[in-house]
């Protein structure tokens, strides 16, 4: 037999959840960012040949490390450290799979390479955190679960 989970009609136009998920979100951000670019970056100015593929595939790695890393920051500072880790990775990795993949896949579209350019970047980082948003308001809204 199996179980069939009632669905749960989500009220979409929750302010206070939306902002809620915004700064979860931005958090998640942040952390991504950081590894994401940082990686870009280095292979940018230092013109190491690698195929873009490796290096998007290399910051995606990155990105999902800082931000962890930065999530595990935060947390700790509410929970001791063994579960503010489990609560990062438990918490938010669907999230930063999905911002990172976007981040990428926008550079790509846009510039045809892992290139950061002063046009791009703001593109990069508003996809990255429209894409991840209504999961978190869902995670919050259905389950009560967030990562901050």
């Amino acid at each position: 037999m199996v179980a069939i989970a009632a669905r749960v009609a989500i009220d979409w136009h929750c302010r206070h959840t939306w902002r809620r998920a915004s700064k979860n979100t931005a958090w998640c951000l942040l952390g991504c960012a950081i590894g994401d670019f940082g990686t870009i970056a280095f292979f940018q100015f230092t013109g190491i040949p690698w195929p873009t593929l490796a290096i998007m595939t290399l910051a995606i790695v990155n990105g999902l490390l800082t931000s962890i890393a930065l999530e595990t920051f935060i947390l700790s500072r509410q929970m001791d450290l063994a579960t503010a880790f489990r609560t990062a990775i438990g918490m938010s990795f669907i999230s930063m799979v999905a911002m990172e993949a976007m981040m990428n896949a926008v550079d790509w579209a846009l510039t045809g390479g892992a290139v950061l350019t002063w046009w791009v970047v703001p593109l990069m980082l508003a996809a990255g955190f429209v894409t991840p948003l209504p999961y978190n308001y869902w995670r919050l809204k259905a389950l009560g679960k967030a990562c901050h």
